[in-house]
């Protein structure tokens, strides 16, 4: 299709902009052909007219799709353009943070002048193996890509590294040296890769500077050659340069600096070896401040001056050297100082004694006078004569300038010199890797020679690059067998020719400088006449008849001709160079030396740079003079030649690119300048590697990809089995125009813009199978509604009926309400009236009846009036007697009260000043509280007796009045009589009346003491509150403190708890890394050890060179020959101080040093071996002549003793059997309980040790018994042989013995009764002694009883006395105290148990060691007729019945044979099928339980020493099988297990059986042993993960990342030139199945050999850790793989794994923890991105990425359709800003080297040994079972 039908509406295009370069804009409608103007919307909304060239009518390029943009390589876009380069770096650089991107093959390197921690040692071994275009970009993958190249090719490499000033090119330069040196290594000890990095120190200092651009500008151009050997690694270096800047000694421009070396010079001046230098401030010398900036921010240039010294000394520059090279650059900063006064015009002189020169003069060692004359003079020579002619001020200027120079750039070349041959190796060189850091294209306002010879040199580096690209292009076309083409792209010949072809530029420029009289003006009109006009190339200016103009590929510049011929002649006074030659400093001669041979000279014109070459590089034919002419040789004519010597040595080699391009002019981090990078890209060809790959086919896909890509464009029926023919049938359908594409033999190739439209209509595909999945979901989600919303109104409509019906059924209950109120109403009303009249009835009735009742009660009153005047009479009469006695009672009471109360003042003040009550009132406050309350008991009960007696007084009121009563009825019987006698009714009526007072009074009285006594109940009631408000304080108060106690008891618990845990886990943390650190170290041993068995074969094959009919001899003969390794560092007393000192070490990190220390190590441990052998020769033959002379002199045994002894010696085993096992019961009696109650006279404990104790007293006096009739018995058949002991015939001895039976019978006989008799004596009175004893003991004992009990009772008793909570607390702490001295008493009870048992287990040993060496004495001794012949003495000894004690004896020379057909030649997979696993093992022990058992230290040594190293051997021969290390790993655990099992240490026996008891090591400790099996184990588990690793390694990223499990879920975006890894499975790609099936081969063989299930574990989680940091950090340096559709492909397969791991029951085994910063990575991948809660859950959920991952991976993320968004900028800083108090670790890559320390927990085996057979199969048939 026509691309002019892409520009439809909503199509977006770039417009040029002044400002941006670029801008993007929006088509508002669809553009026609023939539309001269375009309607446009830009970003910010404003809409436009864009008009078309009337010419081209060329429009607007076209902007690429979004999911296009931040591609990792250029050429993967679908429009190559520059706007389209330009957005694609912006974004990666400024959103991304990518500083790298590819453009073909070319590495855009964009400087982001901020250190970013993608440079360290795991980002090198991340790229390290890997394909170009299978990582991220960036200088490791070019590197990389070199190096392989070199590897696979046998080819020479360059890499070629250009760019602007302050670009970034020496750093980039710098880090792929570091690649090479890290990845590479060096072939011999010199440590060559350390000296190549060395040199970039000294070459910064002395040739980098301070520029306005860069604060680290290289000042010239370099070629290091990196030499590698066969073997790939590094042997050695050259450098050449190219053009130095020299004009910088003298001259800086604002705020810039001279050279770096002078500045630190300066900052070091004050050290006591630079005093002779005499140097100062940076701004006391006039070369080194004229810049006015002599500091850079954040650059300590003393301790830089430290680092240049330690490079000098690296490289073999020592002191002498380095103080001459510093005296030199001292004396030309004093050159510089030396200033000249003018005579007159022509004339000048320098002052007499100047300070500065002579300082130079000083440190050049010339004479004053000399250097001073010719300073000012200059010597000029004719035709007939020589004369002198003094020069001006200025010319004396420049003069010394260029002497400066000249010194200085001889001096750079001497160091560059030095620094090859320290670089050089004698190794003969197999291929090398160049890197070129070279300055680029250059245009300024004012271009003069340098910037010519810059530009030329960057116009023939552009011609090899295009003509590279171009080739590359067509060997493409041609691989793919697709028509070749004739691609039109620029050729820079006819400017290459301009220059330096005959007649051109440089030619008529040494013409020029030839002539006498020549100058810049005659040169530029030759320039004029020579090229104007006639070369389309060259230029000159409207404005200037000085300057010309030559177009570049880059750009047009515009050079001025002023100071071209003097900067190419390089002109130099010869007097000067004279003088200095005369010097007496030998390093200055050295500079001068040979200056007429030099084939690179270092002269440069006074403000020029200069150019140095290779010195090793010679002319192909040295023909006489030629040096001198090479010497008068122009500058011009040096650069010329060398740059062709360097473009024939990148044309041998293969290059790589690397173009650097910086940011912007301001070294702000990470900002962006559209101008600059545009003006750089342009220049340094990246634009027109993008044209040339536009020209032809740019798009290329495989078949596969193509298919997998836009499968959704083809119908079901278009899929054909054949890809390529499926391919093409979509293609000739949806493009029409065939020379659109074409179809290559595994690729299809498409013009610019094809992939584009493709993708439109893929999009177009996409989009309406959207539009109809919504159509459908929408419809679904509306009927949804629909029948939600119809059964909601079905619902409403029931309510709405239901609650009608009830509206009616409430009328109908009100209506009849109604009735039913109305009917009770009227009753109602009708009752009322009735009421009404009858109460009415009734009160006329009350009326009436109550006046005839008043009446009646006037008539009672008056009588009742007149009873009680005659009750009030004789009340008061009573009262008046009961007030005088009531009276009197209180002022008794009173005064009784007022004493008690002042007593109890007393008492109370008493109190009050004591401390006691507060303690009282604070401990006994209930007890008060009680008493206050019987008080007021008290108080009630007295109340209630008032209220009694008051009750009693009323009751006696009433009597009395009752009394008046009766007198009143008696007076009115009197009255009549009384009625005569007036007087006495008077004073009747007085008293009457006083009665009445007194009644009145008696009833205030009444009632004042009621009023009291309501008083005093009110207070009553008022004190009982505040006592009840107290004791309700002081409980609050308790249960407050209680609670305090209770939360602090429970806070410090707490506290304690978490104090606990966390020094547990701190605990942990610190055993793991001395774990680890040991491991390592073991790893590093073992890795010394491999390295110097290696030296010694080579070593050996170099001293014995083998003959042509040598055999090879077994392998097991050499099984012994490092036998030193284990056995002097175990057996040796020596050696233990070394094991002590090993946890010091493990402390210690890996470094040089300590290899080089356990190196020396190892040489003092094979002498000390050596010396130790012979100490021990020379002891075991002194102990051999020691034991013959003791044979020698014992005289022959009998052969009856010879049986009796070994009877005996057998009965004493069994016994000690016996012993044992009774040992063992006691033991687990002791340990069932731990209580002190265990040890008590009646505990089971107690009752077994006294049965023991019984039985062993028993025991031991029958033994005692039958020893001393043996020794009677002895002693009597020595006394009755002893007269004929010299005979030694045989027959005589058989007479004696005859004669003995009949005359010494009855002798013997009486002798043995009073022996016996003694004996018996003896035994009565050791029984008597102990039983003496017990009674003491138990006398003793009585006696501390009765003591312990009297001072129970006195305890007791203080007890009873004290408070009940301290008698509590009292009886605790006897309690405590009693126990812990039984405890105490108990401790020193068992520790002298343990002492007698171990003594007497030492006492065993030693005993049957010596009956050991007796029998076997016995027997050599005597002779087999003795035996046979001489009667025996029967003797009545039981003896045991022999069975198999699993143990399996050999002869010591079998052990090479035992180790061949064991270790060395067993195959694992046949045993392991076949045979119990870790028979090995158990067959082994077996071995070494029956030396053990012979009590052969020697043998066990022997034995054991060999199996280690018979193991080493195998491992080492096929290391890198995998059945083979696991075989031999499981193997090593069990042998370990079985020592510990079988050891006798309590620890390892719990689980064993009685038998298996039995079976344990009687006389060795082999404790050192096991840690050295230990430590074999752990390198054996250390080989076997590097084994597992390097089988997993190419199937991790593979099945993890690329390979689509769910097939269709992940899209395939257009690949560039670097085209990644298919994620589609082919035939030899692996997949997660693969890694699957792996996993399930290590697991059935693991478990195949018997590895024990813990260390299985940790083999799995070791293997899980390195599956998930391989395939996170593969994530994180891979932009295509950070998507949604990733993310869930990852998720997918870690659930896989996960299910594999339950299918195993490997759940438990921390396996799936060491994925979880994969899982959580995947998930950060598919989680939103957007708002801030989004966010905060980033952040809680990625708890086991750091920060840096968590970013790098939202800065990776990238769209892989165009539905998605990628993540904002501002989204990621809301991200840093919430994680920037996370503590966590600066390194962005997991180490996917990390082992986990390895443990062998103690797993004990339950089979018997006994049980074991050996198969035939294994060729062991001279091993017998015992």
């Amino acid at each position: 299709m026509a691309v002019s039908e892409l520009y439809t509406k909503y199509a977006r295009v770039w417009i040029p902009d002044p400002e941006e370069v670029w801008k993007s804009a929006e088509l508002l409608k669809d553009y026609k052909q023939g539309d001269k103007v375009i309607q446009l919307r830009l970003e910010e909304g404003k809409e436009l007219e864009y008009c078309l060239d009337p010419k081209t009518k060329e429009l607007p390029p076209l902007r690429n799709p979004d999911i296009l943009v931040g591609e990792n390589d250029l050429t993967a876009l679908s429009y190559l353009h520059e706007p389209a380069v330009l957005h694609n770096l912006k974004v990666r650089f400024i959103d991304s943070k990518l500083i790298y991107t590819y453009c073909g093959i070319v590495l855009v390197a964009i400087n982001p002048y901020e250190q970013l921690p993608i440079y360290g040692e795991d980002i090198i071994n991340a790229y390290s193996g890997q394909n170009m275009g299978d990582m991220d970009p960036h200088i490791f993958a070019v590197a990389e890509e070199a190096y392989k190249q070199m590897a696979r090719d046998e080819r020479n490499q360059s890499i070629i590294v250009s760019g602007e000033s302050g670009a970034g090119k020496t750093v980039s330069a710098k880090y792929a040296m570091r690649y090479f040196a890290t990845v590479s290594g060096s072939a011999s000890e010199a440590n060559v890769e350390e000296k190549v990095l060395a040199s970039n120190p000294i070459m910064e200092s002395i040739g980098n500077a301070k520029t306005t651009r860069n604060d680290n500008s290289s000042r010239f151009g370099k070629y290091i050659e990196i030499g590698f050997d066969k073997r790939y690694r590094i042997i050695g270096a050259n450098m050449r340069t190219y053009l130095l800047e020299k004009s910088r000694v003298v001259f800086q421009a604002e705020e810039e600096r001279n050279y770096h070396i002078f500045y630190q010079l300066c900052a070091s001046a004050a050290l006591p070896e630079f005093k002779t230098l005499r140097l100062g401030n940076a701004n006391y010398f006039h070369y080194t401040k004229q810049g006015g900036s002599p500091v850079i921010d954040g650059i300590d240039d003393a301790k830089e001056m430290v680092h240049t010294r330690q490079a000098c000394t690296l490289l073999g520059i020592n002191d002498l050297y380095q103080m001459g090279i510093f005296r030199i650059l001292a004396g030309i900063l004093h050159l510089g100082n030396v200033g000249f006064t003018s005579r007159d015009a022509d004339s000048c002189t320098i002052p007499h004694k100047h300070e500065p020169l002579a300082i130079f003069c000083d440190l050049m060692g010339v004479e004053y006078q000399e250097m001073s004359h010719w300073l000012c003079h200059r010597k000029l020579a004719t035709a007939s004569e020589t004369y002198i002619k003094p020069i001006s001020k200025l010319q004396a200027i420049n003069a010394r300038d260029a002497l400066a120079k000249h010194i200085y750039a001889k001096l750079f070349n001497w160091i560059v010199d030095h620094v090859n041959k320290a670089l050089h190796s004698t190794i003969k060189q197999h291929s090398f890797i160049g890197v070129l850091d070279i300055y680029g294209f250059e245009t300024f306002e004012i271009n003069s020679f340098e910037q010519f010879c810059i530009n030329y040199a960057n116009e023939k580096l552009q011609q090899q690059f295009n003509m590279h690209v171009f080739k590359l292009e067509q060997e493409e076309y041609m691989k793919e067998q697709i028509p070749w083409t004739l691609i039109d792209f620029y050729d820079n010949q006819p400017c290459i020719n301009l220059i330096e072809a005959k007649l051109g530029i440089l030619d008529l420029l040494d013409e020029e400088c030839k002539m006498p009289k020549g100058s810049d003006d005659s040169w530029a009109q030759k320039l004029y006449n020579t090229h104007l006009k006639k070369c389309a190339l060259f230029e000159k200016p409207r404005m200037s008849n000085k300057a010309f103009i030559i177009q570049h590929f880059a750009d047009k510049v515009e050079y001025q001709c002023e100071g071209f011929l003097e900067k190419n002649k390089d002109t130099v006074y010869e007097e000067q160079i004279k003088v200095l030659k005369s010097s007496k400093f030998k390093m200055l001669l050295e500079l001068f030396q040979d200056e007429e041979k030099a084939l690179s000279p270092t002269s440069a014109t006074p403000s020029g740079r200069t150019l140095l070459s290779r010195t090793a590089v010679k002319p192909a034919k040295a023909k006489p003079g030629q040096a001198s002419k090479e010497h008068k040789k122009t500058v011009g004519h040096q650069f010329r030649n060398s740059l062709h010597l360097l473009m024939e040595t990148l044309n041998a080699t293969t290059p790589h690119y690397v173009r650097c391009i910086k940011p912007n002019d301001f070294k702000f981090p990470f900002t962006f300048d559209e101008k600059r990078a545009v003006q750089q890209l342009r220049a340094c060809g990246v634009l027109e590697t993008i044209r040339i790959s536009a020209a032809g086919f740019p798009s290329r896909w495989t078949y596969q990809e193509f298919f997998s890509r836009y499968r959704v464009l083809m119908k079901q029926k278009d899929v054909l089995s054949d890809r390529k023919q499926t391919c093409k049938n979509l293609l000739e359908n949806l493009i029409l125009n065939k020379d659109k594409y074409q179809f290559g033999k595994t690729k299809i190739f498409f013009r610019a813009g094809q992939v584009a439209y493709l993708e439109k209509i893929r999009a177009d595909k996409l989009r309406v199978a959207c539009i109809r999945i919504q159509k459908t979901i929408r419809g679904w989600l509306m009927r949804k509604k629909y029948l939600r919303m119809r059964k909601a109104a079905i619902t409403i409509q029931r309510y709405v009926r239901g609650y009608q019906a009830r509206c009616y059924a409430k009328f109908l209950r009100r209506t009849r309400a109604a009735i039913i109120i109305q009917k009770f109403q009227r009753m109602y009303v009708v009752r009322k009236r009735y009421h009404l009249m009858r109460a009415a009835t009734i009160m006329l009735q009350s009326l009436l009846r109550g006046y005839i009742a008043r009446n009646k009660y006037q008539r009672m009153l008056r009588e009742h009036k007149a009873i009680i005047i005659q009750k009030h009479v004789r009340g008061w009469l009573a009262r008046v007697c009961y007030h005088r006695s009531l009276k009197a009672i209180v002022y008794l009471q009173c005064c009784y009260r007022r004493m008690m109360a002042k007593r109890e003042l007393k008492k109370l003040k008493i109190e009050a000043r004591s401390v006691e009550r507060y303690k009282k009132l604070n401990i006994g406050m209930e007890n008060k509280i009680m008493q206050l309350q019987r008080k007021v008991d008290e108080q009630n009960k007295d109340y209630k007796s008032l209220l009694e007696k008051l009750t009693n007084l009323e009751t006696t009121y009433n009597t009395e009045t009752e009394k008046l009563r009766s007198d009143v009825e008696r007076l009115r019987v009197s009255e009549e009589e009384a009625k005569n006698a007036t007087n006495r009714v008077n004073t009747l009526q007085e008293e009457i009346t006083r009665l009445r007072k007194e009644l009145h009074q008696t009833q205030s009285e009444k009632k004042t003491i009621e009023e009291w006594a309501d008083k005093y109940k009110q207070e009553t009631e008022q004190l009982v509150s505040e006592l009840k408000e107290q004791n309700t304080l002081l409980k609050k108060e308790k249960e407050e403190l209680n609670r305090l106690i209770h939360d602090q008891a429970k806070e410090m618990t707490e506290t304690m708890e978490k104090k606990l845990v966390e020094e547990t886990k701190q605990l942990e943390l610190d055993l793991n890394d001395e774990r680890l650190r040991y491991q390592n170290l073991l790893n590093e041993f073992s890795r010394l050890e491999e390295r110097y068995e290696d030296l010694k074969d080579e070593v050996n094959l170099m001293v014995s060179i083998p003959k042509p009919g040598h055999k090879r001899t077994d392998s097991t003969h050499s099984s012994n020959e490092s036998e030193y390794t284990f056995s002097s560092e175990i057996t040796e007393t020596e050696d233990l101080p070394l094991r002590m000192e090993e946890p010091s070490e493990k402390k210690a990190p890996l470094d040089m040093s300590l290899f080089l220390k356990l190196q020396k190590r190892v040489t003092e441990l094979e002498q000390e071996k050596q010396s130790l052998q012979d100490e021990l020769d020379r002891k075991e033959e002194q102990a051999l002549r020691t034991k013959t002379r003791e044979e020698e002199e014992r005289p022959p045994m009998r052969g009856a003793e010879l049986e009796y002894e070994s009877l005996k010696r057998q009965e004493l085993e069994s016994e000690n059997k016996k012993l044992k096992n009774e040992l063992n019961e006691l033991q687990k009696a002791l340990l069932e309980k731990s209580s002190p109650e265990v040890t008590a006279p009646g505990a089971p404990a107690y009752r077994v040790l006294l049965e023991q104790l019984t039985s062993v007293s028993e025991e031991l006096e029958v033994r005692k018994e039958e020893v001393l009739i043996l020794r009677s018995q002895l002693v009597s058949q020595k006394e009755a042989i002893q007269p004929k002991n010299t005979m030694t015939d045989s027959t005589i001895l058989l007479e004696d013995v005859q004669k003995m039976k009949d005359k010494g019978e009855i002798a013997q006989a009486y002798i043995g009764l009073k022996e016996t008799n003694r004996l018996l004596e003896s035994q009565l009175q050791s029984q008597k002694k102990s039983h003496d004893n017990e009674l003491e003991a138990l006398r003793g004992e009585i006696q501390s009883l009765k003591e312990e009990n009297n001072r129970q009772q006195q305890l007791l008793a203080q007890n009873l006395q004290l408070p009940p909570e301290a008698r509590i607390e009292a009886s605790l702490q006897h309690e405590i105290t009693r126990l812990t001295n039984e405890n105490l008493d108990l401790m020193e009870q068992l520790e002298k148990q343990d002492k007698t048992v171990r003594k007497l287990k030492k006492q065993l040993k030693v005993f049957a060691k010596k009956i050991g060496e007796l029998e076997v004495g016995q027997m050599e001794n005597i002779s087999p007729g003795q035996i046979i012949d001489e009667p025996i003495r029967p003797v009545n000894i039981p003896r045991k019945e022999k069975d198999f004690q699993g143990m399996l004896e050999y002869k010591k020379d079998d052990e090479p044979k035992l180790v061949k057909y064991l270790i060395l030649d067993l195959k694992p997979r046949g045993v392991a099928v076949n045979l119990i696993p870790g028979l090995p093992a158990y067959i082994l022990f077996m071995c070494v339980r029956h030396a053990d058992y012979l009590n052969d230290d020697q043998k066990v040594r022997s034995l054991l020493t060999s199996t280690i190293n018979g193991i080493k051997k195998v491992l080492k021969k096929r290391g890198d099988d995998f059945e083979t290390v696991s075989f031999w790993l499981s193997n090593t655990c069990r042998f370990l297990h079985c020592l510990k099992q079988y050891s006798g240490e309590e620890g390892f026996m719990k689980h064993n059986t009685p038998r298996q008891n039995e079976h344990c090591l009687t006389n060795f400790d082999l404790a050192e042993y096991r840690q050295v099996l230990s430590d074999l184990a752990i390198q054996i588990y250390q080989q076997l993960i590097r084994v597992l690793e390097n089988i997993l390694q190419p199937m991790i990223v593979s099945g993890m990342l690329e390979h689509e499990t769910i097939q269709g879920v992940s899209g395939v975006k257009p690949p560039g030139l670097r085209k990644r890894t298919s994620s589609i499975a082919d035939e030899g790609t692996y997949t997660l199945d693969s890694i699957i099936r792996q996993l399930n081969t290590f697991h059935f063989v693991m478990c195949q050999h018997g590895m024990d299930p813990e260390l299985i574990k940790q083999v799995i989680k070791q293997t899980f850790y390195i599956t998930g940091a391989v395939t996170l950090n593969n994530l994180l340096l891979r932009k295509d793989m950070c998507s949604w559709s990733k993310g869930m492909q990852i998720r997918y397969n870690v659930s896989q794994l996960e299910e594999w791991l339950r299918d195993k029951n490997l759940m438990n085994s921390g396996a799936k923890e060491t994925l979880e910063p994969l899982i959580q990575a995947a998930q950060l991948l598919q989680v939103k991105k957007k708002t801030d809660e989004d966010a905060e859950a980033i952040c809680s959920m990625c708890n086991a990425l750091t920060t840096a991952q968590i970013v790098k991976v939202l800065n990776l993320y990238t769209p892989v359709n165009e539905f998605e968004e990628r993540v904002s900028i501002s989204f990621i800083r809301t991200i840093q800003m919430r994680l920037r108090d996370r503590k966590d670790s600066p390194q962005l890559l997991m180490d996917a080297k990390h082992i986990f320390p390895v443990t062998f927990p103690f797993n004990p085996s339950s089979l018997a040994l006994e049980t074991i057979q050996i198969p035939a199969s294994l060729g062991l048939a001279f091993i017998s079972r015992v």
